[in-house]
């Protein structure tokens, strides 16, 4: 069986979809057994001349002479040309990022729907991407012919509002990337130094977007008076981030809040690590990688209910019902008082965090391949 994989959002920026697929093909390529592996991706500006993930087996196919912006322009306007015809053939192709692209007939196919939030929060969408997501999805959930996404609760919200059959949709968790774990105190005392964090420090990782509810992050952080620390916001500017920027500019305690854009994923851990909570008050969640990562790095975890993450974290995380501001104040001030219970969510988190590993995400992934291939 010929497997292809588009890993176009490895090839990029990006860090969410980006590293579900690098980390994907990395633990894919193990499994292949007799099977055949192929990535195809485009590479126009030759930036990424090593083909992105690092998978070992798996053989790449990258184009140069058509930038991907093209060719999906083409998709959406034409519906041509056919992704096969670009990428090889191959008895199953997978989509790691929402939408199918247009395949010659009787091609098979999996897409990966990383979550409902589109449809559940349509206003903390960045337009055009709603809008594409909105005209497309519809197209892509019937022709393909499985659905992969994080959770059993984002498996639900797809049945639900997108009317799916039962079974058309297979959660498979995601998993912290292979050998996170809590880096040594000097490691953790040298990125403070890089970042001038000289005072304590509660935490948040995640792109800068309506979703993730970071102007309500910084009134309850206004609101921890007895917290003579630092809030800090570790990502990427995303799509409609000026209301949050301003909202952090004209904040009383603005001298006190910290955005880093510029961490790399080695450098990430000594963050976790160093902080004295972490804190997700995310509106809707398909997975919920943040915590599970701040987990893994001994750090407790101080989260909302939204979407799927009280099935990711389960009882490893302590959970604020409502967002309000002074709920989620006094919590964090109990957690940050209370040693006892920090041990115990520190010490439920990483064995949370190591429940799930990218091995059987990868087994369970190959399954769904070989019974859409007609190989199971």
């Amino acid at each position: 069986m010929i497997v292809n994989v588009d890993i176009q959002p490895a090839l990029g920026q990006g860090a969410g979809v980006g590293r579900y697929v690098r980390d994907l093909a990395r633990h894919l390529a193990p499994l292949r057994g007799g099977d055949d592996l192929r990535l195809f991706g485009f590479d126009f500006r030759r930036r990424n001349l090593h083909a992105g993930p690092e998978a070992p087996g798996a053989s790449f196919r990258l184009i140069r002479w058509l930038p991907g912006r093209a060719a999906h322009t083409a998709w959406r306007a034409l519906k041509a040309p056919p992704y096969d015809w670009l990428a090889g053939p191959a008895d199953v192709y997978h989509f790691p990022n929402f939408l199918r692209p247009p395949l010659s007939r009787g091609r098979r196919s999996v897409v990966t729907i990383h979550d409902a939030s589109f449809l559940r929060h349509p206003e903390a969408a960045e337009p055009k991407n709603l809008r594409n997501l909105t005209a497309r999805i519809g197209e892509t959930v019937v022709r393909a012919d499985a659905i992969l996404t994080l959770s059993r609760h984002a498996a639900g919200e797809l049945e639900e509002l997108l009317r799916l059959p039962p079974g058309k949709v297979v959660p498979i968790p995601l998993a912290v990337s292979p050998g996170l774990a809590r880096p040594t105190p000097d490691a953790v005392a040298a990125a403070r130094r890089r970042w001038s964090l000289e005072r304590p420090y509660i935490l948040m990782v995640s792109t800068i977007e309506p979703r993730k509810n970071m102007r309500f992050l910084a009134e309850a952080f206004e609101r921890m008076t007895d917290f003579d620390g630092d809030l800090v916001v570790v990502g990427a500017a995303g799509w409609l981030c000026g209301p949050i920027f301003e909202r952090w500019r004209q904040s009383p305690r603005a001298d006190r809040i910290r955005h880093l854009a510029d961490v790399d994923d080695v450098s990430l851990p000594a963050l976790y690590a160093g902080a004295e909570l972490f804190v997700f008050p995310s509106l809707y969640e398909g997975f919920g990688l943040p915590p599970l990562e701040s987990m893994a790095c001994g750090t407790p975890v101080l989260s909302s209910r939204g979407g799927s993450l009280p099935e990711i974290l389960g009882d490893a995380a302590e959970y604020v019902e409502a967002f309000d501001a002074g709920a989620w104040a006094a919590a964090a001030g109990r957690l940050l008082r209370d040693g006892a219970r920090r041990a115990e969510l520190v010490r439920r988190g990483r064995e949370r965090a190591a429940s799930y590993s990218w091995e059987e995400t990868a087994r369970r992934t190959w399954e769904v391949y070989r019974r859409v291939g007609g190989c199971a």
